[in-house]
């Protein structure tokens, strides 16, 4: 399946990217995924929406979005043929960035309900039930990042705005630089930096101006670094 391409927009922070790179944006029946597209194209991206393993491939970056459960999206990841694209493309070196669901699904497991399912095992950790006694976590929140985050940099109003009602509580993962965020004296995993993957719990599509240069920062980002 092909959706449309759109071509980049006014929106070219930080710095004027010597050309609009190539996102690839994975179309495994998830919601939200024009949303994703329309908010990289404003970033400077030609993004393209598509569950075709070889169109995505052409692309220089790919984002997984996704809303609602863990191991739905999982199944729907497997029948476009999404996880073994997502693993390879983690390990070519070239930029990756989950939102979401998509963020979730980068780790090991993911425990709905009492069960667990496999997640496609990017990161070492699991995703569960935040233990906040208001669920779901929806709306603005104040996320910490590292000081010396490139996906953050110039981000001055750290509000991001979360749908959620599961998190990951830690990142074992040598190297990785972690956002977190609180809900309800619940401290969680809000965005991962991790060689060349990165992701976030909220959705940087649907968070204003701070989501925007957060989605610039992660386009102008070197494909090696």
């Amino acid at each position: 399946m092909t959706g449309p391409t759109l071509a980049p927009g006014a929106l070219r922070e930080p710095g004027a990217l010597a050309a609009s790179p190539s996102v690839g944006v994975l179309d495994y029946g998830s919601g939200n995924l024009h949303s994703a597209v329309r908010a990289l194209a404003a970033a400077g991206a030609r993004a393209t929406l598509s569950s075709s393993r070889a169109e995505l491939e052409a692309c220089e970056r790919l984002v997984v979005p996704g809303v609602g459960a863990f191991a739905a999206c999982m199944e729907q990841l497997r029948s476009v043929g999404g996880v073994e694209l997502v693993r390879d493309w983690a390990a070519s070196g070239r930029p990756l960035l989950g939102i979401c669901v998509g963020h979730q699904v980068f780790f090991r497991h993911g425990v709905e309900k009492g069960i667990s399912s496999e997640g496609i095992g990017i990161y070492h950790g699991t995703v569960e039930m935040l233990d906040a006694v208001r669920l779901p976590h929806m709306g603005w929140n104040t996320v910490e990042p590292p000081a010396d985050s490139r996906l953050f940099a110039g981000v001055g109003d750290k509000r991001f705005y979360f749908v959620h009602s599961y998190a990951s509580h830690a990142v074992e993962q040598p190297g990785a630089m972690v956002t977190w965020c609180e809900h309800g004296g619940d401290r969680f995993v809000a965005g991962v930096e991790w060689r060349n993957v990165c992701s976030t719990q909220f959705h940087p599509e649907k968070s204003g101006a701070a989501g925007a240069r957060l989605l610039a920062n992660w386009l102008a980002m070197s494909p090696a670094a």
